[in-house]
């Protein structure tokens, strides 16, 4: 008997613990700003952010966060300007790190960094990835928040 009422103060912790998590984050539906900020992982290839652009549509970016792709210095999206990015990496001259995008599997490579306004070149998925040759031993991520304005036609 004294066992089952151990078990049952437990429970009664385990569940008031539970109450405590929700009325901190709240009830309801997560707002589509949470769900509009994909993370983009230093250590995988190109990542869709699952957005689709037409060609001429704005792209508006902004990234936060930190990632690491030389060992012990994180660093954020804008990249590591101390380690200029060698001719082997997808975009060379720039610093090592730095956040790319482009658009579709096959569209020019353009430099994010902390973000910006760009102009879509032509229709496709927004891709983003690290600027770096080997993705295997990074580690970290940023986030990312995308606006898309399509132009509006002439009247």
């Amino acid at each position: 008997m004294k066992r089952a009422w151990i078990l049952v103060f437990l429970a009664v912790i385990v569940l008031i613990g539970a109450g405590i998590e929700v009325a901190r984050r709240g009830l309801g539906p997560t707002s589509h700003s949470d769900l509009a900020q994909p993370r983009i992982y230093a250590y995988r290839d190109w990542q869709s952010v699952g957005v689709q652009v037409n060609q001429g549509d704005l792209i508006r970016l902004r990234a936060q966060g930190t990632w690491l792709y030389t060992p012990g210095e994180y660093h954020g999206p804008e990249g590591h300007r101390r380690y200029p990015a060698p001719s082997y990496y997808p975009v060379s001259g720039v610093a090592g790190g730095v956040l790319l995008g482009r658009i579709g599997a096959d569209g020019a490579l353009f430099i994010v960094g902390r973000g910006g306004t760009f102009y879509a070149d032509r229709a496709g998925l927004l891709y983003l990835r690290i600027n770096d040759d080997i993705l295997s031993d990074n580690d970290g991520y940023v986030t990312v928040e995308v606006s898309v304005t399509s132009p509006t036609p002439d009247r």
